[in-house]
């Protein structure tokens, strides 16, 4: 072994090295997570973009949202918008759970404690820069998905010119981004940050504090195991997921359309018509479904995450 290979071995890789690493394995755990719940995340999206017709809302449930896709639109139905989901949750997943590992440990550093056991509002701190700096990746993302989610059901809001007058069935990504343009890409993008920056304060100082509880209680003391860190993970999930849903569906009813002339001037009138059209319950719409497809993506995400870290010796 050479004098250069033994300081490798003993100082570990560089935080270059490390930093993409991390940033692979976060791109790897969202992966596995939104492919296994997208189903859901999909009547998640109807429910809250459904509007009343004749006086009657389309859908009763969550249950019946499920079977009138299935039934209308089959299986691929259920997975319509997955490709570009997958194509924004790559990088968005990435940046969020490393820059939240990261942040973490130099915050823990500076506390002298173990990122394990760092103090909720480090955590906060930690997860609210995670939600700020992944919200570039996630809002492209989150606007074709959800135009695509919503096509079957509100054709005409689904782009402009040629993907529009397709109908639908032939509805793309590629077309719904050229009809959209860049600007068009980032539209809701206050919306989302209201989303996304609460979501990540709330959910991940609570997934340490929930997992290394568990752990305390099931195993002693010592590193959350995977199943600790499964367990927190989703139960945190499901308070963060509920807590900022009112955010969810005004930003879902933003960038649900792409007309010409949009139904909102901006997230205050948005929030303002909801209320005074549909009560402040409206603001809970797909609150369910949420934390049901939240949760446990997050759970799968956040283990999946915690595995690599381990086969890697982090």
């Amino acid at each position: 072994m050479t004098t250069k290979e033994a300081a490798f071995q003993a100082e570990g890789p560089s935080a270059g090295v490390k930093l993409m690493a991390k940033l692979g394995n976060g791109a790897i755990a969202g992966v596995t997570g939104v492919s296994i719940i997208f189903p859901l995340d999909m009547v998640k999206t109807r429910l809250q973009n459904q509007k009343p017709v004749g006086g009657k809302m389309p859908y009763s449930g969550g249950i019946d949202c499920f079977r009138q896709i299935l039934r209308g639109e089959g299986v691929r139905g259920l997975y319509r918008g997955l490709v570009p989901n997958l194509a924004g949750v790559t990088p968005e997943k990435a940046i969020k759970l490393a820059v939240n590992d990261i942040v973490r440990g130099v915050l823990a550093q500076r506390a002298g404690t173990s990122p394990e056991r760092l103090p909720v509002m480090y955590g906060a701190l930690a997860g609210a820069t995670a939600g700020l700096c992944q919200v570039i990746a996630t809002n492209p993302m989150e606007i074709v998905k959800i135009q695509m989610q919503v096509a079957a059901t509100n054709p005409v809001a689904v782009g402009t010119g040629a993907a529009a007058m397709a109908g639908p069935s032939r509805v793309t990504a590629m077309g719904i981004v050229r009809d959209l343009g860049l600007r068009g890409l980032y539209k809701g993008t206050t919306a989302t940050l209201l989303r996304d920056v609460p979501f990540s304060l709330l959910f991940f100082p609570l997934q340490a504090l929930f997992a290394q509880n568990i752990q305390d209680r099931m195993y002693g003391e010592g590193k959350p195991a995977t199943l600790c860190v499964l367990a927190g993970s989703t139960v945190a999930g499901v308070f963060a997921a509920a807590a900022v849903t009112p955010a969810d569906v005004v930003k879902t009813r933003l960038q649900s359309s792409s007309q010409p002339s949009p139904p909102y001037r901006n997230m205050t009138d948005c929030a303002r018509r909801i209320l005074k059209s549909e009560g402040p319950m409206a603001f809970f719409k797909g609150t369910v479904p949420r934390c049901l497809t939240t949760a446990p993506l997050f759970g799968i995400a956040l283990m999946m995450y915690d595995l690599q870290q381990k086969v890697l010796g982090w």
